[in-house]
């Protein structure tokens, strides 16, 4: 109930009141079974958008912090992202990528929407960088097929560093279903590396063969020295 109170009533008229979002290709997604939605990562609100667009139940994985933090600003915070579909994942054991990988398969063995960033984190700048192999992993074991998403205007909206939103026009274009089972010979490594530079190209923004957290980390560094 909370999580269409927010989408049609409580949040969901803002942002298309702000991003006026331009959909294209959504008929690529299935009306129901398993389904991954891999897009690119520009802004914090990217997932809310994908939300906002999919006429299905979206589900994200996130950082367990988000649903432990204390007092009224942190059961606000826990609050929202359980009404807001958000699974939590603890991302600091050994063990981490393993339970969050563990936490996707069963999202998909429900028939549910599972999203994802496979960049991990915001881009510094824009590009589109080199994807972490977990979505690729997750398709190949349950046969979910992945929905190539790119995402424009959303950091125009809700710009890095910045609290406050603004006017600005955003476009999700999905692109057509992948398919990678289990039975075909298929290396995450080497599929993730396609699926990310098949969104570059359809963006038109620049592919870097880098993870965007170690840019960022390096470009801090040498501002710093």
């Amino acid at each position: 109930m909370w999580y269409r109170l927010f989408k049609h009533v409580l949040l969901g008229p803002l942002l298309r009141l702000l991003g006026r979002p331009d959909i294209e290709g959504l008929h690529h997604v299935p009306d129901n079974g398993p389904v991954i939605i891999a897009a690119n990562h520009l802004a914090f609100i990217d997932s809310l958008y994908l939300a906002l667009v999919l006429p299905r139940r979206v589900t994200f994985l996130a950082k367990m912090e988000y649903f432990t933090g204390t007092g009224l600003k942190g059961r606000c915070t826990r609050w929202f992202y359980t009404v807001a579909g958000q699974v939590p994942v603890d991302r600091t054991g050994g063990s981490a990528a393993a339970d969050a990988l563990a936490a996707a398969t069963r999202i998909l063995e429900s028939g549910g929407v599972w999203a994802i960033h496979p960049e991990g984190t915001r881009s510094p700048d824009g590009r589109i960088y080199r994807g972490r192999t977990g979505t690729l992993r997750v398709a190949i074991a349950t046969g979910a097929p992945v929905i190539p998403v790119v995402l424009s205007g959303t950091d125009r909206v809700n710009p890095r560093g910045s609290r406050r939103w603004r006017f600005a026009k955003v476009r999700v274009s999905f692109g057509a279903p992948r398919y990678y089972g289990a039975a075909d010979d298929h290396h995450p490594r080497a599929a993730t590396d396609e699926l990310m530079r098949d969104l570059a190209a359809r963006a038109g923004r620049p592919y870097v063969d880098r993870y965007a957290a170690t840019f960022a980390h390096d470009r801090t560094q040498v501002r710093s020295a």
